[in-house]
């Protein structure tokens, strides 16, 4: 196997709800419960090992408490995302995907399959079986609450090393003479993974007096009690139904009455969202103002008092949890409005006293990884440029909107109108590049797999259809095609996403290397939003982080790429507030 030549020794770690278990090269020890993190960093400081995980959240989170650098691990369950697809990956998934078992088959304690849920290691065992192994070859499920004592964990840290024996070997297969670049992913989507326990850890600074204010704002003071609430939902709706003289009984929070609402003063629209009513913004006051009025009632209902008070801690830290994959796409997503805050809220958004924020962009980040992922060197050259549109404007023969408006449509697949007229340009410009758009988006169509650039597999027997329209939220890939067009939903959707799967494996290669170079500083990552980057600092660091932000993305991007004919930019700044950082 192409890890075993050189690198770091594997060594799996158990932690359960009675012991930890540590085996692997040079090791093969229980540790008690309160003797982890010294062993964790003795045995570390000893072997410089790769971290076997069932995953980082079941065993490094004490590790990660204690604020211990973790610097290689290999996420089991990351690896199983990459290798085998989909979103579902407890210890159970990974070894049915290592014995070549029906992931459909994976056993689930009796409670979880009652409410829909997924097994997970802390299940509570029941009963005396002393098997590790269902006769099928499944995991029980309920492996590290039946993990009461030595050998029970070393049983189970054993089976760890095995299965990412079975993993290392599934990506030899894969990757044929790629295969480092396979592997590469595994270690980035693996730290990614230990960033999500840094991130909880250590939340978003927030000024909590300016967040206070700015949910005033919007939502009104803070109500002395609920009959203070309706009084001023009340207010707040008037404001809207006073365009509608007559109907200002209607709820503005039933999309049905709504849409009547707006007929009355004639808007007529298919539904209300506010992407469709946006265009009528100016033929009424009325629209305007239940613009404005949604707005505000998100900040209100989800972003108000309640939330403040709920997951702002007493250290003026928001947290949440954090995943390191969301699915097809491979994004890292949170809760707690950390992916979702609404930007008259960013103000809040305000680094510690003394601190700074390093604030990073990636730039054009879909293009420029579309050079990467098709090979077309002609595409690669347009990268060179600060502003990827104005060479190909340039290639094309057109202005710099319509250059842009044909890579979006390339990526995205529309070809009516203006976008499929500049497409028609764009592909005999760089045929290549389009080649492969073309390739994949057959392959949606045909629901042939495919991978992203750093392996990871997108299946296609579940991506709704509905979630692939324009300004639906994007696939989650847990329900079936049912309705006319899913063939054409489903190439588009397989063309994008080869280019957001990648772009989200650059990223997280990125992070993981920022995370490590800022820590000399004193710094930490405390937002990962989409391609953009939060880092906190001191502010004496400031300048020296920023220059290491800009240079990991150069050497990140080179090593994910495998060339360096292909550049990356991104837009970085020093900022105090969020706010303060340029669209």
């Amino acid at each position: 196997m192409s890890d075993k030549a050189a690198g770091p020794p594997f060594v799996a770690l158990v932690v359960g709800p009675a012991g930890a278990y540590a085996v692997g090269a040079g090791v093969d020890e229980a540790w008690p419960l309160p003797d982890v993190v010294r062993r964790f960093v003795d045995t570390s400081a000893r072997l410089q090992p790769r971290w076997v995980v069932w995953s980082a959240a079941s065993t490094l989170r004490e590790v990660v408490g204690a604020r211990l650098p973790v610097s290689r691990t290999w996420d089991l369950a990351e690896a199983h995302r990459i290798v085998h697809g989909g979103w579902w990956a407890t210890p159970g998934h990974v070894v049915a995907g290592c014995r070549g078992l029906d992931e459909a088959a994976v056993p689930a304690p009796r409670a979880h399959r009652l409410h829909g849920f997924d097994g997970d290691l802390f299940d509570v065992a029941a009963g005396d079986d002393t098997a590790l192994l269902t006769a099928e070859g499944h995991l029980r499920a309920d492996a590290l609450g039946w993990a009461t004592d030595d050998d029970r964990l070393r049983r189970l840290a054993v089976l760890a090393l095995e299965c990412r024996d079975a993993q290392g070997a599934a990506l030899d297969r894969l990757g044929g003479p790629h295969v480092a670049r396979l592997e590469r992913t595994v270690w980035s989507e693996s730290a990614a993974a230990v960033l999500c326990l840094e991130l909880e850890r250590d939340g978003l600074p927030v000024d909590r007096l300016a967040a206070e204010d700015l949910i005033s704002g919007s939502a009104g003071p803070r109500p002395r009690d609920e009959a203070d609430a309706a009084r001023i939902r009340s207010e707040r709706d008037a404001a809207v139904l006073r365009h509608a003289p007559g109907r200002e009984r209607t709820d503005l929070r039933n999309p049905g009455q709504v849409r009547e609402l707006l007929q009355s003063v004639g808007v007529d629209v298919p539904n209300t969202r506010a992407w469709v009513l946006e265009p009528y913004r100016h033929t009424h006051p009325l629209v305007d103002a239940l613009l404005g009025w949604r707005k505000d009632e998100r900040i209100a209902t989800t972003y108000g008092y309640r939330w403040l008070d709920e997951h702002v801690g007493p250290d003026d830290r928001l947290r949440g949890g954090w995943t390191a994959c969301d699915g097809a796409a491979g994004r890292m997503t949170a809760q707690n409005g950390l992916h979702n805050l609404p930007a008259p809220l960013r103000p809040a958004v305000c680094a510690a006293a003394g601190h700074v924020f390093v604030r990073a962009d990636l730039g054009q980040i879909e293009p420029r990884v579309l050079a990467v992922v098709s090979g077309d060197r002609a595409f690669a050259e347009a990268t060179r440029a600060d502003d990827l549109y104005a060479p190909v404007a340039a290639k094309l023969g057109a202005d710099r909107p319509r250059a842009k408006v044909a890579v979006l449509a390339a990526m995205y697949g529309q070809r009516s109108g203006a976008a499929g007229e500049a497409l028609k340009d764009l592909e005999r410009a760089y045929p290549v590049a389009m080649g492969l758009l073309d390739r994949t988006y057959a392959d949606g169509v045909a629901r042939r797999p495919v991978r992203t650039w750093g392996g990871r597999l997108i299946r296609f027997g579940g991506v709704p259809t509905a979630a692939l329209e324009p300004g639906a939220p994007e696939p989650s890939g847990s329900a079936e095609f049912s309705a006319t067009g899913a063939d054409g939903a489903r190439g588009r959707y397989a063309r994008n996403a080869i280019i957001q799967g990648s772009a989200a494996e650059l990223f997280k290669a990125w992070a993981a290397t920022v995370r490590h170079a800022v820590r000399p500083l004193g710094g930490h990552i405390v937002l990962c939003l989409h391609d953009e980057l939060l880092v906190h600092v001191p502010q004496e660091a400031a300048a020296e982080a920023a220059a290491a932000v800009e240079h990991t993305l150069t050497a990140a991007a080179r090593t994910w790429a495998g060339t360096d004919e292909v550049r990356f930019v991104a837009d970085t700044s020093v900022i105090r507030r969020w706010s303060e950082a340029k669209p």
